[in-house]
């Protein structure tokens, strides 16, 4: 299992009024845009920001970060094997499959397997 990319998570109450800072910051444009649920996200260089209301925000608030790996199933394994617990089981989503896991030190992570073709466009072959 490795870990292909890590994000900062951003809370945002409107993407569109966030993103232009974050471009100018990173000198990037968002390499990934999408809605699940109520929520928006954009991804733009080491940034995950989230944004929507912020009753639905307050849905993902206990993770401290996304990580993206190139294997859910190995990854859940070596977090069993460290003393981990899946808070959320693994749930499709718009970007792949993803997992919320609590490490045994109390911090909470969201890992998230991509689709092939979003590792392709975002990470390369």
């Amino acid at each position: 299992m490795t870990i292909l990319k890590t994000y900062a998570r951003l809370w945002a109450d409107d993407l569109d009024q966030a993103l232009p800072l974050l471009e100018e910051l990173t000198g990037e444009q968002p390499h990934l845009r999408t809605a699940f649920e109520e929520i928006a996200l954009a991804a733009i260089g080491n940034f995950l920001v989230i944004a929507g209301p912020a009753e639905e925000r307050a849905r993902y608030t206990h993770a401290s970060a996304t990580v993206v790996v190139d294997d859910l199933g190995a990854l859940r394994a070596t977090l069993k094997s460290a003393g981990a617990t899946i808070t959320t089981p693994e749930t499709a989503g718009p970007t792949g499959r993803f997992l919320y896991a609590r490490h045994a030190d109390g911090a909470e992570i969201e890992y998230v397997e991509w689709t092939p073709e979003l590792v392709r466009r975002v990470i390369g072959p």
